[in-house]
């Protein structure tokens, strides 16, 4: 198997060049044939007469040669590619491309007739195997990809698999992230046991086929800021024993130690003890539970890991419409919560920013069916309004959450701080609810399924 310069055939430049290696009689052999163009990497294995892998040398000269001289950068998807008669399958995903579409993707005119020639031989064109493989490109991609490779997050308040916390840390995963999580201490145990025994598997599936790693799951309680703060009571409360350096600053510093720092910091976290009460009837103590639990444990868990958030890096948080707007039944000083943890996030965004280039955004998102809005009483109530009254008429998925929050750490929302991210179908916007009875007479489009 040797080098052979293509300046015998064209003059494409330095940084093409192919080798070919022959098997069998003269007459008729295998050919294998290696192009390699740029750091891309093209390897062909053919049953031909020497007359066809004349063509074959001569149309892939042609054919490499034309994609250098199109364009500075060439349309090959960054995952592997096998094609197959006109076909390609990414590993993944199974895509089918026609010979147009291959055309398209070499730049040439002329694969039509490349195809037809080997097509009519009496040889068996099933042994004819095309692959490309992105060599030292395998991260660029034709697309405008949201690519997380080398960051890494950390996710606040990740308890189950099917709550916000959770879909986020999918698709930062999915986008290539290292995820990290903070678990309250007192579902601990049952989380992590959850995961050992395959419970999550099946909720762990990433858009790849793969499973979502988790590095590692920290204890996390951030009511509480430093160990001085926990109470003796809490301290001895059983739900905590076993673990150590949960509170929100050995948390930072635990991280700290072990990865040095991260990128993303996701804050999921509310709770009041008195949600169910209207605020007329929330006692002092329950308001500021839910405004130390809700609103300001986000800035304490960004002051104590800003040190160790890379510079450009992402902070966000997780709000409600009830902010600004009256919720019935949102009560026990939630809505004043997530109205100051809005606040907050613009006054952070500004600090942050100007202290190290992190942005700082937080997502208004609908209603979900997960098992903390459970506790509320009514979300399948809210649900059902939000299908009726939204502009987009269908439920909300939390995978639509987490790729909303995987839009907001990537670069391509290097300009977005300081924002509330509506991710509700709409709802947000309706200044009244269209299944009123006033509205009966108006023609008001609806969803027929």
């Amino acid at each position: 198997m040797h080098w052979i310069g293509l300046d015998d055939v064209i003059d494409p430049g330095p940084s093409l060049a192919y080798k070919y290696t022959n098997l069998g009689s003269t007459s008729s052999s295998f050919l294998s044939l290696e192009l390699r163009f740029s750091g891309f990497f093209w390897s062909f294995t053919l049953a031909l007469s020497i007359a066809q892998r004349f063509y074959l040398l001569k149309m892939a000269t042609t054919a490499v040669s034309s994609l250098q001289m199109a364009t500075a950068r060439p349309c090959i998807s960054s995952s592997r590619r096998v094609f197959r008669s006109g076909a390609a399958m990414l590993h993944g995903n199974v895509k089918v491309v026609s010979s147009s579409k291959l055309s398209s993707v070499f730049h040439i005119s002329s694969v039509q007739t490349f195809q037809r020639s080997f097509t009519s031989s009496s040889l068996k064109m099933s042994k004819f195997v095309t692959k490309a493989m992105a060599g030292s490109s395998e991260n660029k991609s034709s697309g405008l990809p949201i690519n997380l490779k080398g960051k890494r997050a950390f996710i606040a308040g990740v308890a189950d698999d099917n709550g916000y916390g959770w879909a986020i840390a999918k698709s930062l995963a999915a986008a290539g992230a290292e995820i990290l999580v903070g678990t309250w201490v007192p579902a601990l145990n049952i989380f992590e046991s959850s995961l050992r025994r395959g419970k999550f598997d099946e909720s762990r599936v990433l858009p790849d086929g793969s499973l979502m790693e988790i590095t590692k799951v920290y204890p996390l309680d951030a009511v509480f800021d430093n160990p001085d703060d926990v109470p003796e009571e809490v301290k001895a409360n059983k739900r905590y024993a076993g673990s150590s350096n949960w509170t929100v600053q050995e948390a930072a510093e635990a991280v700290k130690n072990d990865f040095g720092s991260i990128d993303i910091l996701v804050h999921s976290l509310a709770n009041g003890p008195e949600v169910t009460k209207p605020l007329l009837e929330t006692s002092r103590k329950g308001y500021l539970a839910a405004i130390s639990a809700s609103s300001y444990s986000y800035v304490s868990l960004l002051k104590h890991f800003l040190p160790i958030i890379n510079p450009g890096g992402s902070s966000l948080s997780l709000t409600y419409i009830a902010s600004e707007r009256i919720i019935p039944g949102y009560g026990g000083g939630m809505s004043s919560a997530k109205a100051a943890l809005e606040s907050d996030t613009r006054v952070l965004a500004f600090e942050a920013g100007r202290k190290k280039k992190i942005r700082v955004n937080t997502i208004s998102a609908g209603p979900l069916r997960s098992r903390a809005a459970k506790a509320i009483g009514f979300i399948d109530m809210m649900i059902d309004y939000s299908l009726v009254n939204a502009p987009l008429q269908k439920e909300l998925s939390a995978e639509e959450i987490g790729n909303t929050a995987a839009f907001l750490a990537s670069p391509l929302a290097s300009a977005i701080t300081g924002s509330v991210i509506y991710v509700d179908n709409g709802l947000n916007t309706m200044g009244v609810g269209v299944d009123s009875p006033i509205f009966e007479k108006l023609d008001i489009p609806k969803d027929q399924h």
